[in-house]
């Protein structure tokens, strides 16, 4: 049997930087968290610390795995030697689906967000035109994919702390706009919350989805040309991420207007420019989430392209490279069933976001655990007992069962919320379907 080629080792540290911080920043903070908001008032900053703080520990443990060894494709790979290949198997068509549905996700946003400036033209029009241009991208160099995401993680950078500064100055002298004056006491003058603890239950699952692909870093590992250095840097860029670009950035939009005043099934980031009355403002911060929105969109081609790549046996015909080193093949398809969301859009124009995202939640979350009780079984091998220890999960194992157990709950919130019961059932029948599938191969 051949052995596959190897992918083209492009992302300088300049990019794999750059994309750590603000790659995989788009729809979930930019888009849902007007939803979220509007659920939980101002403790949705307490909700996306506590996630962020066990998607740090997820992140610390998938490091530890990487530099373990960094021959390793994808963390996919850990899972496969550790937990064995049907597993491996399980989790790898996991991941590749769960990755297409955020895409998915970030093309709904791209045709939502263009309805700001054209509101006659159908969303479908921009998602294929957007669709195109970032297929393009990813199949001419993996160096073209990494400065065009290194501009568009930039932009969205600048803009959060442009909105942070904008929300201090405001702050210092006391703004007046229309919905009222800018001063700290937005945060609790009208509540903390909505109310509805059940409400407040639900937003975990929107916060889990601000952070999906925050692993990325991982899956971009073998197209870095000095992981030992890179990876440990990127992942704990994280904890920066999380206090400024979305605690910081959702307590700024809320101290400039009172948080009851934001819609759901809108930019927030948006809304308060234009709650205020600054018009033009709001048109600039509605091209940032839509380039955020872009930027994601050309992540999650990237991954998929190569996580298809990795699940193709060395002599099929996804396992092709073409002449850059770019798996074109597996690209192709992942982009034409991305291209599906534009026929769901149609058929469930209202709820195709909450759908999308709730599946993606649920499916992620199943992953993220099994990455966990690969770390723990990492850690009783003799690969952890002889080799070096280049990057350790601080308080391990006890950190890796109090982030399964977390993800267990939320997991458990998607399927009992009346809104996610659906498409939480159909990610279990998702993996009732594999796992049947991996019968016959293992």
């Amino acid at each position: 049997m051949a052995e596959k080629k190897s992918l083209s080792r492009s992302l300088s540290a300049r990019h794999v930087s750059m994309i750590a911080i603000g790659g995989t920043i788009g729809t979930g903070l930019f888009l849902g968290s007007g939803e979220s908001i509007h659920k939980a008032g101002p403790f949705i900053l307490v909700i996306y610390l506590i996630t962020g703080l066990f998607v740090f520990l997820m992140m610390r443990a998938l490091g530890e795995l990487l530099l373990s060894d960094t021959t390793k494709i994808i963390f996919v790979d850990f899972i496969k030697k550790y937990l064995g290949k049907r597993i491996g198997y399980i989790m790898g068509w996991t991941y590749w689906l769960g990755w297409l549905v955020i895409a998915m996700s970030e093309l709904t946003a791209v045709g939502t967000y263009m309805q700001f400036w054209f509101p006659r033209i159908p969303t479908w029009i921009w998602e294929l035109i957007f669709l195109a241009a970032l297929y393009s991208i990813n199949i001419i160099a993996v160096s073209a994919f990494g400065e065009t995401e290194f501009w568009f993680a930039l932009i969205k950078i600048i803009a959060i702390l442009a909105i942070i500064v904008t929300a201090i100055i405001m702050l210092l002298f006391q703004f007046h706009t229309a919905k009222g004056t800018v001063q700290l006491s937005n945060l609790w003058n009208y509540g903390l919350s909505s109310g509805n603890n059940w409400q407040i239950i639900a937003a975990f699952q929107m916060a889990f989805f601000s952070f999906l692909g925050v692993e990325f870093v991982g899956v971009s590992a073998a197209e870095t040309k000095d992981p030992l250095k890179n990876i440990p840097h990127s992942i704990n860029s994280v904890i920066m991420r999380i206090l400024i670009f979305y605690i910081g950035a959702l307590m700024a939009i809320m101290i400039i207007q009172p948080w009851p005043d934001y819609s759901a099934g809108h930019s927030p980031f948006v809304q308060v420019f234009a709650g205020i009355g600054i018009k033009a403002a709001a048109g600039i911060i509605n091209f940032v989430v839509l380039t955020a929105a872009a930027s994601s969109l050309n992540s999650s081609l990237f991954t998929t392209g190569r996580m298809l790549f990795s699940l193709a046996k060395p002599d099929s015909y996804f396992a092709h490279l073409n002449r850059q080193l770019i798996p074109m093949r597996s690209i192709t398809l992942s982009t034409g069933i991305v291209a599906l969301v534009v026929f769901i859009n149609y058929l469930f124009p209202e709820g195709a976001f909450k759908l999308i995202t709730s599946v993606a939640s649920a499916a992620f979350l199943i992953i993220y655990m099994f990455l966990m009780l690969t770390h723990i079984k990492y850690r009783k091998s003799a690969d952890y007992r002889q080799g070096p220890k280049l990057f350790p999960l601080p308080a391990a194992p006890y950190s890796d069962y109090l982030t399964i157990i977390f993800m267990g709950i939320i997991f458990l919130i998607l399927l009992f919320n009346p809104e996610t019961t659906l498409t939480t059932v159909i990610t279990i029948v998702w993996f009732v379907f594999i796992y049947l599938l991996s019968r016959h191969k293992f």
